[in-house]
């Protein structure tokens, strides 16, 4: 919206509550637009609704081109109720002209309406190093309203000054963005309260209400609770939120952290205790690594270059592999790590959701709905993991250049007979016709030799390849591999084989490089600034929806169960290594060479 963002930031939809299902067709403005085409839509027409008791039928008037004496002609065109329900529903309508769509957006910036900010946690680690960062940033975009408040709510006792002081160590400015970077700072801050409180306590929450009513002053509130708390206390504070500080005139959304429960039984639990108080459109579960440049930039790279499309299937792609690989251990986190491990940690969620969105069919349209729609479907045509498809591990202590790194059972916050894994990989499989037989790998573990997170994509080899002789025996050498790097040091790079120059026939491999540091001199946006403003937004593209949920945790927890139960031991790694052996093995025996292993250009 041109009046609150600038150019560096989106427009903002209508922020108008959703209508309720009990109406047949809701809130239907005077004037609807209908795009169309030359066959079945209607060209430049009006639609007008009109109120009638004994008739389920309403007018509809179509402007038609002019005639050759300059008449103009009007058909009125009776069409079933529900029929026009169904037009409405579907994007042959366009709610808004494009004036008022803009009227709408601009109900921010005119004064009509504030967005309060709470967050709920606020003196913890999440909300000093992401989330008022991510919001700094955005104010500093022009990304938010002109009438703004954020509150940090925790159980800690804090003056607002002291919330100002500790959100102030956290706050940076792009690199590109230095000018007046103390004076906004300054602004900022000042938009910044605190209320401290219980998380189970309605009374607290009742008088953060009130300070949030003297803050909006009359206009329409809108209010977004980020809760960056422990699962176990996520509840209460939602109970407490929905009663005694919900917006009575504007929306109410809560974002919710991971983890989503440990298990399809106790997510689906907390899915129900969350519907209790919460409508599923008001429900946020944020997953920051769908808020990733490069993990945002998957559907384009796919959908909108007409040479990868094609070649996005079975027929051509060998296997697919999802990477993520930290090079530090739990250093003094592992009471929480501890309590869900590697699998649960990133497996289940992260690379999960971008398999999801790197496997999916076509969507009809970039709708959140449409996009979550095919989610599922890809994760209900998958296969549960089992033992046999999965190895797993645990870093131990190792002696390297003089310092020596602790094992896991080190950390004074993990038992000593821990049998948690810190290292996982796996092989899954989609039963559809797209992907029938193609084997997608995930490996994630903590304490390994380096740290990113990349998809890599592995070509079939070249059919009766007239240069396989330049290559040898190893044709993997030979296969093309589209690398996506999520981090660090962004990147999408297309391997490729190339004739060397010279008078000889000598191929060596290159790489068609687009490394996001060399190519955009503009800072790329953290994952929360992204998922933030989409929260602001009503977007709910890249949030996880609660069937999506379940689907996930469906494929995870049966090999979680039996994990536990049997007290499986992990295979031991040293700290700093590539992970264990058996990794390799799970790949061979799908005739794949894990790509991040080898000489590359990242290593």
């Amino acid at each position: 919206m041109a009046t609150i963002c600038s150019t560096h930031c989106r427009s903002y939809p209508s922020l108008q509550p959703v209508s309720s299902p009990s109406s047949k067709l809701g809130h239907v403005p005077q004037h609807v637009t209908l795009s169309s085409s030359a066959s079945k839509r209607f060209l430049a027409a009006k639609v007008s609704l009109k109120s009638q008791s004994d008739s389920n039928e309403v007018a509809v008037h179509t402007h038609q081109p002019q005639q050759s004496d300059g008449a103009a002609t009007a058909a009125a065109v009776p069409v079933d109720i529900d029929t026009t329900q169904k037009l409405l529903n579907s994007e042959l309508l366009s709610f808004t002209s494009a004036e008022e769509s803009r009227a709408e957006a601009s109900s921010y910036n005119n004064g009509n309406e504030s967005v309060s900010i709470t967050v709920v946690g606020a003196s913890g680690d999440l909300a000093k190093k992401k989330i008022f960062p991510a919001l700094f940033a955005l104010y500093y975009e022009d990304c938010l309203p002109k009438h703004f408040t954020i509150f940090g709510y925790a159980r800690s006792k804090m003056t607002d000054a002291e919330l100002r002081t500790m959100v102030s160590k956290t706050l940076t400015c792009r690199i590109d963005k230095r000018e007046n970077c103390g004076e906004k700072m300054d602004e900022f801050l000042k938009r910044c309260f605190y209320h401290s409180g219980q998380y189970d306590s309605q009374e607290n929450f009742a008088a953060l209400d009130k300070k949030l009513k003297e803050h909006e002053n009359g206009k329409a509130s809108n209010r977004l609770f980020y809760l960056s708390i422990p699962p176990n206390i996520f509840i209460d504070a939602v109970k407490c939120a929905s009663s005694s500080a919900s917006s009575g005139n504007g929306w109410t959304r809560v974002i919710v952290e991971k983890p989503f429960g440990r298990d399809s039984e106790s997510s689906a639990a907390l899915t129900k205790s969350l519907k209790q108080y919460l409508r599923e459109d008001q429900i946020f579960r944020i997953d920051h690594y769908l808020g990733k440049e490069l993990v945002e930039n998957l559907s384009v790279l796919r959908f909108s270059n007409l040479i990868f499309e094609p070649l996005w299937s079975r027929q051509y792609i060998r296997n697919v592999q999802f990477i993520f690989s930290e090079d530090f251990g739990t250093e003094g986190r592992g009471g929480y790590f501890d309590n869900y491990g590697i699998i649960r940690d990133i497996m289940q969620n992260h690379l999960l959701q971008i398999l999801a969105l790197f496997a999916m069919e076509t969507p009809v349209s970039l709708d959140a709905e449409d996009i979550r729609n095919e989610k599922v479907k890809v994760l209900r045509s998958m296969r549960p993991l089992e033992l046999g498809t999965m190895v797993i591990g645990q870093y131990k202590s190792h002696t390297k250049g003089g310092v020596t790194y602790p094992a896991y059972t080190d950390d004074k916050t993990v038992p000593k007979d821990s049998l948690t894994p810190t290292f996982a990989a796996a092989a899954l499989f989609i039963d559809n016709a797209r992907w029938d037989g193609v084997p997608f790998l995930m490996k994630a573990g903590k304490a390994l030799h380096k740290k990113g997170a990349e998809i890599r994509v592995q070509f079939r080899h070249v059919p009766g390849n007239l240069y396989n002789r330049t290559f040898g025996t190893d044709l993997d050498r030979a296969t093309n591999e589209l690398v996506i790097r999520v981090q660090p040091d962004e990147a999408i790079y297309l391997k490729i084989n190339n004739k060397v120059p010279g008078l000889g026939m000598k191929l060596d491999r290159s790489h068609l490089n687009l490394h996001y540091a060399a190519r955009y001199s503009k800072e790329i946006p953290d994952a929360y600034e992204r998922l933030l403003l989409d929260a602001i937004e009503g977007e709910r593209r890249l949030f996880i929806r609660s069937d999506e949920l379940d689907a996930a945790w469906s494929l995870f927890t049966p090999v979680l169960k039996e994990l536990e139960e049997k007290r499986v031991v992990p295979e031991y790694y040293p700290y700093g290594s590539r992970g264990p052996v058996g990794a390799h093995y799970l790949a061979a025996r799908y005739n794949v060479r894990w790509g991040d292993l080898g000489i590359d250009m990242d290593q």
